[in-house]
């Protein structure tokens, strides 16, 4: 038998760490992705990380929907008297590993890029938010979904930048 590496080998540990991480993070996140921040260990197999996931939903600390992963008032409390049972050194490990993602969904939520078709054509809808409300809404007629779903695509990828470009225009 092989002999694993890392600080986090028994479940229990597994499933604090999968808590802690999913605490820290401002939406839900599918398996896989969650699954890049868990194993960052290098006792963790995938397959107890995906027993873990499967018992922490049916323990009801854990929530499955559309999106993905999110956890529940039940998994916070536990979560929350239990994590530093985790080394040190993983949380530390851990929260670096998640900074980027836990950041770009935060950006991800305050950019609404969608189109809807109706009698008049495609609309696109694209607003920015910064968290407590709409700062920048715009509706486009497109030509058609294939460009609609291009707007939608450029204006995710740089909506700060076109917010910006547009109140340049308008205040010179």
């Amino acid at each position: 038998m092989e002999e694993r590496r890392g600080f986090i080998h028994e479940k229990l540990d597994i499933k604090l760490l999968i808590l802690f991480v999913l605490r820290r993070l401002p939406a839900e996140i599918d398996a896989e992705r969650l699954a890049e921040l868990v194993l960052i260990d290098g006792g963790i197999s995938y397959f107890d990380y995906k027993d873990c996931l499967a018992e922490l939903v049916q323990s009801a600390q854990l929530e499955e929907g559309e999106d993905g992963y999110r956890v529940t008032a039940k998994g916070n409390r536990n979560g929350e008297i239990l994590e530093t049972s985790l080394p040190f050194s993983v949380r530390k490990k851990a929260e670096r590993a998640l900074a980027p993602v836990a950041e770009e969904m935060r950006r991800s939520a305050m950019i609404l890029a969608n189109h809807e078709v109706d009698d008049k054509g495609v609309m696109v809808y694209l607003a920015v938010s910064d968290g407590v409300g709409s700062i920048f809404d715009l509706k486009i007629l497109a030509a058609d979904e294939t460009q609609a779903r291009r707007i939608e695509k450029n204006f995710r990828r740089s909506a700060e930048a076109y917010y910006n470009r547009f109140i340049t225009e308008l205040s010179e």
